[in-house]
């Protein structure tokens, strides 16, 4: 109670200081009118009968103009974030009081010259917007001295990528700001036509092909990207040059959020891995595919896993009846569950079941419990070197997991399965992608039943528990070095987002065992992956943080692949997703490579796994090649296509 009556004394204090502001500039407006309409003497102007005529209204006239101001608002506005809405406010407050007050004069029968009213009108508003702006001026001169006289740390000297709307917005929120840290000293912008010109007071200095010497020439220490709208593979272009540079790199989000208006000099973040991705990312549409998942009861098997709880996340936006999270690794799910109970309450039913895809009973109970209409199939062994050890739990865990859970999904009529798979399945050279071929096997053959079957494949995902992006950062971290396999390697990659939503809307579309495959855009060298994270972490690579080849591990491959037939593509409704149409197994010869690999298991009991499984692998999986002889063909184009660059 005290706190308001303290705040609304202030607010009374300071609208009687407006007001008496405001009497003495319409005082002085009229006789300064004079003044200059009569080009007299001061005495001279005070001694004619029009000075008289307009004393004589003036306290009238005052009362009528403060009045005006009060219903336009003028003595409830906070002046310190005064704007364009303000100024205009002041110019049709100031036109109403000038045409009041020579109505007055008329009314009283006083003489008055007829270019006063326009020569007042505009000394009017000229001398309201210095009493309001400079109030604005001098808060935020004295904010600007005590954030000097509050912090040691030298302004660093700012680059602003974008001279558009998002570009200006953060350069008034930088110069405006009294604790703002940067001091933009150029603007950036591939417009020729802004080039040359200045922005709030700072040189657009040209294009981002120019980003490396004006950094030089203006000494730049940290350069802010600020064009959300920008496509992918434009900021990529623009964070590579930028990458030149030993600048801190900063950006803005997307363009969706400066339109809901949610983006301030907040909103600022650091350049991440993802950002420099040269493709576009994949959205689920918002209205089709979130009316299909509405109301309807999802199992996710693999829920606690990266691209499960991915999954897990994205369904629950889409309000389903039931969500099911089933997985082996109780802490994950717990996590996962604990997540989503938070963000929606008691909104979400939600449950959580442990166990695994390899134990059959346990997976027909879950299913005769909960009677899934949608099964997102992503509970899998995806480490290809542990595989290569462990192999016969690749084939189980992985293999016939996929067939306990199909199995399932069709006894207990469920209408979508979607299978998570990889790029590994293609000309697989290791156990792990050879299981996950023999899962895509499993899947295409199922056809002609109420249950829809469909294949998700996509390359790397960012940021996934046991990828390079975690592990590079632990190795940064402790000072390098960042080992890498070989510095040929290339690999597709997307975030776990985008995984995600792919997958959503291959559910949504799968109608009857579709391959669906992405458009991945560009693969990305690990190497180069390698000496951006180090560059984002402001060290150099080589020298700060050491980049080292270890050799390729078993199984590993130089280059994946998506497609295994690339001219049996076919276009969906999404332009970066299509469909392989690759001829499916028959049920019976599906079922003669499982009893391969299961007689293959049996002998594996009493002896070394990893010769039979192989044996198995190669009589069951035809594009299965050793890894040498991939690599080396590989090795033998890349020459060829280097010899004929020359």
């Amino acid at each position: 109670m005290v706190k308001k009556i303290f705040f609304n004394r202030q607010l009374i204090v300071r609208q009687l200081f407006l007001i008496i502001c405001d009497i003495f500039v319409f005082a002085a407006s009229s006789f300064m009118a004079l003044w200059l309409r009569l080009e007299g003497g001061l005495f001279g102007v005070l001694e004619s009968d029009y000075a008289h005529n307009v004393l004589t209204v003036l306290p009238l006239s005052t009362l009528v103009a403060i009045i005006v101001y009060a219903l336009f608002g003028l003595y409830n506005s906070l002046w310190r974030f005064a704007g364009e809405r303000e100024s205009l406010r002041i110019v049709a407050a100031s036109f109403c009081v000038s045409v009041l007050h020579i109505l007055l004069l008329f009314l009283f029968d006083l003489s008055i010259p007829r270019s006063f009213v326009f020569i007042q009108f505009f000394l009017l508003v000229f001398m309201m917007m210095i009493l309001r702006f400079s109030y604005r001026f001098l808060r935020y001169e004295k904010k600007k001295k005590i954030a000097r006289d509050n912090v040691s740390e030298r302004p660093r000297r700012t680059m602003i990528i974008g001279a558009g709307d998002a570009g200006a917005m953060v350069l008034k929120e930088l110069q405006q700001s009294a604790f703002s840290h940067n001091r933009v000293v150029c603007i950036v912008d591939d417009d020729s036509k802004k080039q040359g010109n200045y922005l709030l007071g700072v040189p657009i200095a040209g294009g981002v092909e120019d980003i490396p010497a004006l950094v030089k020439w203006y000494r730049v220490e940290e350069i802010i990207v600020a064009i959300p709208s920008v496509g992918a593979k434009d900021r990529s272009r623009i964070l590579e040059i930028c990458g030149q540079t030993n600048c801190r790199l900063r950006i803005l989000p997307g363009i969706y959020q400066l339109v809901n208006g949610e983006i301030g000099v907040q909103h600022i973040r650091d350049v991440q891995i993802e950002d420099l991705l040269s493709r576009e990312s994949v959205r689920l549409d918002n209205q089709e595919e979130r009316r299909y998942y509405a109301g309807k009861t999802i199992l996710v098997t693999g829920g606690g896993g990266s691209i499960g709880s991915e999954l897990c996340r994205q369904i629950a936006a889409c309000k389903p009846r039931q969500l099911i999270i089933f997985d082996i690794y109780e802490n994950n799910a717990y996590d996962t569950q604990q997540e989503l109970e938070y963000q929606y309450g008691g909104k979400l039913n939600l449950a959580v079941e442990i166990g695994s895809v390899r134990d059959r009973e346990r997976v027909e109970a879950v299913f005769s419990q909960w009677r899934p209409e949608i099964v997102f199939h992503a509970a899998a062994h995806k480490h290809v070197p542990l595989m290569e050890r462990s192999s016969c739990e690749a084939i189980k865990n992985n293999v016939f997991g996929t067939c306990n859970v199909a199995d399932m999904a069709e006894k207990y009529g469920a209408e979508k399965f979607v299978l998570i798979s990889t790029d590994k399945a293609v000309n697989p050279t290791n156990i792990m992608g050879a299981s996950k071929r023999l899962c895509e096997m499993v899947v295409q053959c199922r056809t002609g039943g109420k249950t829809s079957f469909a294949a998700v494949r996509f390359g790397n995902v960012l940021g996934s528990n046991g990828s390079v992006i975690p592990l590079f950062k632990r190795q940064i971290a402790v000072g390098g070095p960042i080992t890498i396999t070989d510095k040929r390697i290339i690999r597709y990659f997307m975030t776990i987002a985008e995984a995600s939503q792919l997958v959503m809307e291959a559910g949504a579309m799968a109608k009857n065992g579709e391959l669906f495959v992405l458009d991945m855009g560009k693969p990305v060298r690990i190497y180069d992956l390698a000496v951006n994270m180090i560059k984002l972490s402001g060290m150099k690579p080589h020298d700060d943080i050491e980049i080292k080849e270890v050799g390729l591990r078993p199984g590993e491959k130089l280059y994946e692949e998506l497609l295994i037939h690339t001219e049996n593509l076919e276009k969906t409704k999404n332009d970066l997703i299509f469909i392989e149409r690759d001829t499916p197994l028959a049920r019976s010869e599906v079922a003669e490579k499982l009893q391969v690999l299961a007689e293959a298991l049996e002998k594996a009991k009493s002896a070394s796994a990893v010769p039979f499984i192989k044996e198995a692998i190669r009589r069951t999986v035809p594009s299965f090649h050793e890894p040498d002889e991939v690599n080396h063909r590989a090795e033998e184009a890349e020459e060829m296509k280097a010899a004929l660059c020359r």
